[in-house]
């Protein structure tokens, strides 16, 4: 969204974006944790989940994600017809990320396709077209989740190792450094294709520095330390806006 509208501010499509960004990720975890309602009661971490724990119904689980959908569609239904496009496209990436950990160790890949959609929605939606730099910047952050989630998922390594879900984490294993690397170098690269000026770069050179400061910090056996890997993100995601924005 930054991307298509620095020089451009549109109050309105900032609006329908930040109530449409918030309502799908909603949705997304209501029907994750449908989905994974099982395993989660089987998890440390996630047995306390209201779905898991039995605190929420699935039937009142599933009436609530009907009318956060329903708000999605009206959302995205004040858009340009190629960013209603895409976001039905988008629909049945939603509905399948939740099965990837059972059948292969790179759930954290179709997560990255499926939460960073909102990019081409977003640009489609302030220009009615998608431009190359664009694709660029939606596949620099599906490495960016593939770094961001591998962290997160070695929180819940021994009981997924133990219950039969797989992950990123596991597939890495000790080599998760190095992977995690890449893929922050990966998403910097992307986004400098459409950054511009010197504080656009400034602000890129910050991001830069804060994922190197995850890579060296990083602690695959420590979970508290690797929820706070994963949460630093966000002030990852605000450099990176501003960055956009400056440009």
């Amino acid at each position: 969204m930054g991307l298509a509208l620095s020089g451009n501010f549109d109050i309105w499509l900032y609006i329908l974006f930040a109530i449409g960004a918030f309502d799908m990720r909603a949705a997304g975890c209501v029907i994750n944790d449908i989905v994974d309602r099982k395993f989660d009661a089987k998890v440390a971490r996630t047995k306390t989940r209201p779905i898991a724990s039995g605190e929420i119904s699935v039937f009142s689980a599933v009436v609530f994600l009907v009318l956060l959908l329903a708000v999605g569609l009206l959302v995205l239904l004040q858009l340009p017809m190629l960013a209603v496009l895409i976001g039905f496209v988008s629909v049945p990436l939603f509905v399948l990320y939740p099965f990837m950990k059972r059948i292969t160790y790179w759930p954290q890949f179709f997560l990255g396709l499926t939460f960073n959609i909102g990019i081409l929605v977003a640009y489609a939606a302030a220009t009615d077209a998608i431009s190359l730099n664009t694709m660029i910047l939606y596949l620099g952050a599906v490495c960016w989740t593939l770094g961001y989630d591998t962290i997160y998922a070695h929180q819940d390594k021994a009981d997924d190792m133990r219950i039969g879900v797989k992950s990123t984490a596991l597939r890495f294993g000790e080599s998760t450094k190095y992977y995690v690397a890449i893929f922050y170098a990966l998403f910097v690269v992307a986004v400098a294709c459409s950054v511009s000026g010197l504080a656009g770069f400034i602000f890129l050179g910050l991001v830069a520095e804060h994922f190197a400061w995850q890579v060296r910090r990083l602690d695959i056996d420590d979970e508290a330390l690797c929820l706070r890997m994963f949460r630093s993100n966000i002030y990852a995601g605000l450099l990176v806006v501003a960055a956009l924005l400056m440009s």
